[in-house]
């Protein structure tokens, strides 16, 4: 009985550390012998709790590799949309509509609840960003740490169902960040006005500013669905001009 007490004590602690992001989904759960040194517990009562995780879907196991943390959304949910992603240009702004839905959400509960620790890495992932800037780095990479940096203001945000949303968006959300880099950030005065946006946003988020913080996520999607928009526009006005000249009608 002892040992089963024990057992779910070690389960409702794993649950706690994928509950809170810190074990994301796909990722390799530590060694048993550093579990057990972390939780301290017994080796038997450390599988025990593993097997309890397992029966609830919690985490799975591929023999010779180990024990990961599943996938709390279905991935059954994501392929269509990936899908769509690639193939349908208007995806592309419903995901920026969304992203502005919940990453302002995001930020504004960062700056409420961020401790020292999530305003440490949000920092470190903004010098990134701007060192990304400075050693001009090529655009995927850039396109990345801008990711990296919205992605440490969300998990700041201690929702952990809304940071989960998120997580799963990962490699959409990932793929919108480098559309509007390689598209906008070549373009002098798209880039200034990008890393102005991020600039705020930082310091309204590890200012502790909630709706300052709100209003700056907001405002900074909300204008790169414009100007992709109005790139878009200008395209099609070069491409239409072009035939004129060429007398197609």
């Amino acid at each position: 009985m002892k040992s089963q007490h024990i057992a779910d004590v070690v389960a409702l602690q794993i649950e706690k550390l994928i509950s809170d992001n810190v074990l994301k989904p796909g990722q390799l759960l530590p060694s048993e012998r550093r579990l057990t040194d972390k939780l301290g517990v017994s080796r038997s009562a450390l599988r025990e709790g593993l097997h309890l995780l397992r029966a609830r879907g919690l985490i799975y196991t591929e023999q010779g590799r180990g024990s990961f943390v599943s996938n709390l959304i279905s991935p059954a949910l994501q392929n269509p949309v990936e899908h769509l992603m690639l193939t349908q240009e208007r995806a592309v702004y419903d995901l920026l509509e969304l992203r502005e839905l919940l990453e302002s959400e995001a930020a504004r509960l960062a700056a409420e609840r961020g401790t020292s620790a999530d305003y440490a890495l949000i920092r470190r992932r903004y010098e990134e960003l701007c060192a990304s800037e400075e050693a001009h780095e090529n655009l995927n990479a850039h396109a990345e740490r801008d990711h990296a940096f919205h992605l440490a203001i969300s998990q700041a945000s201690h929702n952990a169902l809304l940071v989960h949303v998120l997580s799963s968006l990962n490699e959409l959300t990932l793929s919108s960040v480098r559309t509007s880099i390689n598209h906008l950030y070549p373009r002098e005065k798209s880039r200034r006005q990008i890393d102005r946006q991020h600039a705020r946003l930082y310091a309204a988020v590890t200012g502790k500013m909630p709706e300052q913080a709100r209003k700056a996520a907001r405002e900074h999607i909300q204008s790169i669905r414009h100007n992709l928009q109005e790139l878009k526009e200008e395209q099609e006005r070069l491409e239409h001009a072009q035939q004129r000249l060429e007398g197609w009608r």
